[in-house]
């Protein structure tokens, strides 16, 4: 069998952390825990994998650097970014917890792509010690060329085992139905849509009635961009499954400090932390808030 595209321009590192080349780019993978509510706490309960990459030893940002890869090899740096997310993520991340990944559904043109694209993964996530079942495979909810196309990716990705997720739901483009056709496991809400919904009653109950609706169908949820305490305890007012934001945790570069997640928390280290490690511990009843950032005195 071939070597993946993937695998191909990967460097391995003395710590089991792997980075990636690409031109005149070092590419890195930042993880970002998504946290869970349950029994009122907060507990990692998935990572968002998140490419940094550098020039010449210098963070650029993630835009500027597909912005200069050919449409041509989009394809081949998208295997890249998720080989090196997997890889690290076995490497560095808590075994139990989920890894998100990013798809562009618009690459994946014809079956025959994607079966490949799939078939390398799989060769990645044995190397990586990852089942299947652990991988969240984000998509955007960007129209397709070809809905037929997206439902037959989608369905490529089910079939290989993984769970799906419809990501920034709220941009310009959202459309319940496809949330209906698609059937994903997992919806992620665009920060700045929540952010606006949130500062008046009227869009947050808008906003509770839109998670009770995925909740009922089984499709669990996720707040995205939570940067502030009062976001944070709207989503959990509102019912969200998940949230994930830097209020939480920020995106930290492999190998990360996250590994401790999957340990039972000392409670004497969180009570003295303000990382995220200390979100695991029970929250303390708080006082009801107002609508928006700054409640009334």
């Amino acid at each position: 069998m071939s070597r993946s595209i993937g695998l191909a321009h990967i460097i391995r590192h003395d710590d089991g952390t792997s980075s990636g080349v690409w031109g005149i780019y070092t590419l890195q993978s930042a993880f970002q825990p998504i946290f869970a509510f349950k029994e009122g706490k907060l507990s990692v309960a998935a990572f968002e994998g998140l490419i940094r990459p550098f020039r010449d030893g210098e963070p650029q940002s993630p835009m500027t650097f597909f912005s200069t890869c050919p449409a041509a090899d989009r394809l081949h740096v998208e295997a890249l970014t998720r080989t090196l997310h997997l890889l690290n993520a076995g490497a560095c991340l808590p075994q139990e917890a989920s890894i998100f990944v990013n798809f562009d559904p618009s690459v994946f043109t014809e079956r025959s792509i994607a079966d490949n694209a799939l078939r390398e993964m799989r060769l990645v996530l044995h190397e990586a010690g990852i089942d299947p079942g652990r991988v969240v495979c984000e998509v955007t909810e960007q129209r397709s060329a070809s809905q037929e196309t997206l439902h037959s990716f989608v369905a490529a990705l089910r079939g290989n085992g993984f769970r799906i997720a419809v990501d920034d739901y709220g941009a310009d483009d959202s459309d319940i139905n496809r949330i209906k056709e698609l059937r994903p496991d997992i919806v992620k809400f665009d920060a700045t849509w929540i952010t606006q919904l949130m500062e008046s009653g009227a869009g947050f109950a808008l906003l509770t009635t839109m998670v009770k609706s995925f909740e009922e169908q089984g499709i669990r949820t996720v707040f995205e961009g939570i940067e502030e305490g009062w976001q944070l305890e709207l989503a959990e007012k509102s019912g969200a499954s998940m949230v994930q934001g830097f209020v939480l945790a920020r995106p930290e570069l492999a190998p990360t400090s996250f590994r401790v997640f999957g340990k039972t928390p000392d409670p004497v280290a969180a009570a003295g932390d303000t990382s995220a490690a200390a979100a695991v511990a029970p929250r303390t009843a708080r006082p009801a808030k107002a609508f928006g950032r700054r409640a009334a005195p």
